[in-house]
């Protein structure tokens, strides 16, 4: 019986390069000489460092553009709060990897709404649709693919 995953992963190796990139930017930034910014990635999260606020707001957007160059949807961010030790802000950005619980039965609601002959049933932080024909697998990618999401989703493992 044909399958496919529904899952939402992030390339980690893009991620890094992005941010190396970034920083290479913020190195030629004029608005930024003189000024102690920098990114950091450790642990699967992007630690933002600068003096001002307005100069965090400037990195995020400046990662944001390297993310979107390396093809990573900027939708996978999830922005921490901004702390003020002495004269620094710092903030931390994570990346949101798998599909939570909200969005697997939202995602399943869809797909049975859609009168497609096809289970959808959810499997960890990875939702797994299997139907009788190929055909009905393939709308449902399509159903997917139209609706707008609050996360990026890939369609791997597909199984014929």
């Amino acid at each position: 019986m044909p399958s496919f995953d529904i899952v939402s992963e992030v390339e980690m190796n893009e991620v890094r390069n992005a941010v190396e990139n970034a920083n290479r930017e913020l190195d030629t930034r004029f608005d930024f000489r003189g000024v102690e910014a920098s990114f950091e990635l450790k642990d699967d999260k992007v630690k933002l460092s600068a003096d001002a606020e307005l100069q965090l707001q400037q990195m995020r957007d400046m990662l944001r553009g390297a993310l979107i160059k390396r093809g990573i949807d900027v939708r996978v961010l999830d922005p921490g709060s901004i702390v003020r030790s002495g004269k620094r802000h710092i903030q931390e950005l994570g990346f949101r990897q798998g599909i939570d619980t909200a969005l697997a039965k939202k995602l399943v609601k869809q797909i049975k709404d859609s009168k497609i002959k096809v289970q959808a049933s959810i499997q960890g932080e990875q939702l797994r649709v299997t139907g009788k024909k190929r055909d009905d697998l393939q709308q449902v990618m399509a159903l997917l693919r139209q609706g707008e999401q609050e996360q990026p989703l890939q369609f791997n493992n597909f199984r014929d």
